[in-house]
């Protein structure tokens, strides 16, 4: 590949015998241009190896001219040498500062303009190698990262789904509900990358449910008070499993274990946090779980019309709900609908009449359905 060069300089008779001279080996293709701004707005464009610029020159003059190059994304160490007459020591140390590399004299000899043209063709050529290995490299650890991220992943949601068929689950609902997660952190605003991060430890949300011995867990009727205290041990057996991962997705998924069954009015549990105590991960995935819960068959009801379970969500906002999520989750509802498809679209046909023992149901065994299970 040939080295590209861009030459700059408002005399035509000059560029001309810099490119006859920088072509001469047939190791460099040059560019020229009389006038600095085009040269400029074409470097924008294209990627050069090599530029040489004069230091007088209309409009702009070169040590302007190298300061906006150097500006420009990728061109910090691109070789750069300044044509001038002027080779007095202020305008040398202003244009070394400016990121020159090198001079040429307006009126160069033939020999000295061959070694220095040389010696600035090979450095380009090897910074333009060094770039496309630190490219290349680049390239390979962000491949790396790309599948440790994807094993990473796997892990995740393999532990949740564990624990989901224990709990006579395929595993669907721990999908809708980081789905659901990850549409109320997107429109709450918050960073791509948390709202990812927040679809990827959703699932975690009940992984302290292993610890709950199967006969409460699994358990059809109602439960004892004895019962509903070993249930909610789950969210902080949840946390301690997961608190001293140094994964920062497992980490989150504690955070979230041991919040999403806090209220925003404080009445919640382990710890009785309210409003803004909880932290905002849990706080999704609150409502995500608990619409969830309530939309979904489970061994001591049967599921609640999508509707209902919508109101539900609206009624509670402010009390057992962040108003804000609620706000965030009701605001993309066709797509809530169609994730809750899957389970049976017929749902969300259901009078709002017949679902009232339902909510009954619901409200009185909220440990797996509402304040979330």
């Amino acid at each position: 590949m040939l080295t590209q060069a861009l030459l700059v300089d408002d005399s035509r008779s000059v560029l001309n015998f810099l490119k006859r001279h920088i072509e001469a080996e047939g190791l460099v293709e040059a560019t020229t241009f009389l006038d600095p701004v085009e040269a400029l707005a074409c470097a924008r464009q294209r990627v050069f190896d090599l530029v040489l610029v004069d230091y007088e020159m209309p409009h702009m003059d070169g040590i302007s001219f190298i300061r906006v190059f150097r500006s420009f994304p990728g061109c910090a160490d691109i070789p750069i040498a300044m044509i001038t007459s002027r080779q007095t020591d202020d305008v040398k140390m202003e244009a070394l500062q400016a990121g020159a590399t090198d001079f040429l004299p307006k009126q160069p000899q033939s020999v000295e303009m061959t070694v220095r043209l040389r010696n600035l063709i090979h450095l380009g050529a090897a910074v333009r190698k060094l770039n496309d290995r630190a490219a290349h490299l680049a390239s390979e650890v962000a491949a790396a990262t790309r599948k440790l991220g994807e094993r990473e992943e796997e892990i995740i949601l393999r532990l949740a789904l564990a624990v989901e068929y224990r709990d006579n689950d395929t595993g669907e609902h721990t999908l809708r509900v980081a789905r659901y997660s990850r549409i109320i952190a997107e429109q709450l605003g918050l960073p791509p990358r948390l709202c990812r991060d927040i679809y990827l430890a959703a699932p975690l949300h009940d992984v302290g449910k292993v610890a709950i011995p199967d006969d409460i867990l699994l358990k059809p009727g109602k439960l004892t008070d004895g019962e509903m205290a070993v249930i909610r041990t789950h969210a902080t057996i949840g946390e301690r499993i997961l608190a001293d991962s140094n994964c920062e997705l497992i980490q989150l998924g504690a955070q979230i274990a041991a919040g999403h069954h806090e209220r925003w009015d404080g009445a919640g549990y382990p710890n009785g946090l309210k409003a803004d105590e909880i932290p905002v991960p849990a706080r999704v995935v609150a409502v995500a779980d608990v619409f969830d819960a309530l939309t979904t068959r489970r061994p001591y009801k049967e599921p609640m019309p999508l509707e209902v379970a919508r109101n539900y969500l609206i009624e509670n906002q402010g009390r057992q709900f962040d108003p804000a999520c609620v706000e965030a989750f009701l605001s993309r509802w066709d797509e809530v609908v169609e994730i809750a498809a899957g389970q049976g679209a017929a749902l969300l046909q259901r009078t709002v009449a017949s679902a009232a023992p339902m909510r009954e149901a619901a409200e009185g065994r909220q440990e797996t359905a509402c304040p979330a299970a």
